[in-house]
């Protein structure tokens, strides 16, 4: 009778884990393929776009918050003045990041922006040891000093700085520190970070129309509707990530991450003829050594420890996952 009972309970919940695989999958496969609907609006300018986004990501935010009858965590959030600033600062962060990634992709360098993704993790754990005084072991300090030796050469021997992805990969990994201080949910943080952002994104915006220089008078028809659905391409992929990491093993979504730069970067290769040069091939050779010794590590480090609640694997391969909650 008891072995019975535990059937009937582990069906359900394997049920829940595989409805969780699927929707986180499906959100990292939609942040993947994000560049082909940034490169729809490449006739926009990219700070334009990046108003839009902002504003319309607020419009679509509040409305999941409303739904999910979470209105007062709003007013908790201005009532904590610290908790109000550090979010500022984090739209401010965020902002950066949206803006560099939608103009590198819209002028081409859709490759250097999946090399952002890939070196996140990375970035991440060495804004740990200087912001939160984290103790690397050997394997995080030799994929570090890896990933900086790649990025080094191509800036030595080639003269190429992939400024874009450091931009991008910084910018995002102080924002994911930032965002370790704060309380408030994902849904509410992302609103009050693009409801701070927004008088900038509107004024930009107006001025762009009054100047002749906005979407207006590029677009047509139905394609002016892009403009409002980059709130929905934001938010829809972090409503898939909220719902399905709760009931995903840490491992693998650890892993199932990745799925979103080596999309990028096929997309920027066979789609739009990206050139792959011997610089890139340099850079993303370290990267992916690094990475192979992190997520290596990380794998090891948590069979040892799979019984223990937060395994190592979620101080190690891991680490970058759960930023990616407001990535796009």
């Amino acid at each position: 009778m008891q072995q019975g009972h535990e059937t009937q309970t582990q069906a359900p919940s394997r049920n829940w884990e595989k409805k969780g695989i699927a929707a986180v999958t499906g959100c990292y496969l939609l942040w993947g393929v994000l560049p082909v609907y940034w490169k729809l609006l490449d006739q926009v300018d990219p700070v334009y776009i990046l108003a839009s986004r902002i504003l319309w990501s607020l419009v679509f935010c509040g409305l999941i918050i409303l739904l999910m009858n979470k209105g007062r965590m709003i007013g908790d959030v201005f009532r904590d003045k610290k908790e109000f600033w550090m979010l500022f600062a984090c739209g401010i962060l965020i902002s950066i990041n949206w803006g560099v990634y939608i103009y590198a992709v819209n002028t081409g360098h859709i490759i250097e922006s999946s090399l952002a993704y890939y070196m996140n993790p990375i970035i991440s754990i060495a804004i740990g040891t200087v912001a939160f005084r984290e103790k690397l072991d050997l394997i995080q300090w030799l994929s570090v000093g890896i990933a900086v030796f790649g990025v080094m050469i191509s800036v030595l021997h080639y003269g190429q700085v992939p400024y874009l992805a450091l931009s991008i990969g910084l910018s995002f990994s102080v924002y994911g520190a930032l965002k370790k201080k704060v309380k408030a949910d994902g849904e509410v943080s992302i609103f009050v970070e693009t409801l701070c952002m927004a008088p900038f994104a509107f004024l930009y915006i107006l001025h762009g129309e009054l100047s002749g220089n906005g979407a207006f008078g590029l677009l047509e028809g139905a394609w002016l509707f892009l403009l409002p659905l980059c709130g929905v391409v934001t938010t829809i992929p972090l409503a898939l990530f909220a719902q399905g990491v709760k009931h995903t093993p840490l491992t693998l979504s650890g892993i199932l991450m990745y799925i979103n730069p080596t999309l990028q970067l096929a997309i920027g290769i066979f789609v739009y003829r990206e050139s792959f040069t011997l610089s890139d091939a340099v850079t993303f050779g370290f990267v992916w050594i690094a990475l192979l010794l992190f997520v290596g590590r990380g794998l090891l480090k948590d069979r040892g420890a799979r019984a223990v609640k937060g395994s190592s694997f979620e101080k190690g391969c891991f680490e970058g996952r759960d930023l990616y909650e407001n990535q796009r």
